[in-house]
């Protein structure tokens, strides 16, 4: 059978201050997200503010690559 065309994908958000950081040696490592969006409605690259226990604070996760 041909691999289903849904409207709804799985997606990975990354938060983009520890990976421009480099993050620190003592922190836990970089934080993601798992999440899905609809690929009609939402084509581009999806950015969402969430909570990064590596900052301690919220800051913007961005869509990345599997």
């Amino acid at each position: 059978m041909a691999k289903s065309k849904d409207a709804r994908i799985t997606i990975i958000l990354e938060c983009n201050s520890c990976v421009r950081n480099r993050v620190k040696k003592e922190s836990m490592g970089i934080s993601r997200y798992i999440t899905q969006k609809n690929r009609h409605n939402t084509p581009s690259r999806l950015e969402l503010r969430k909570f990064c226990p590596s900052c301690y604070k919220h800051t913007i996760h961005g869509e990345i690559k599997k």
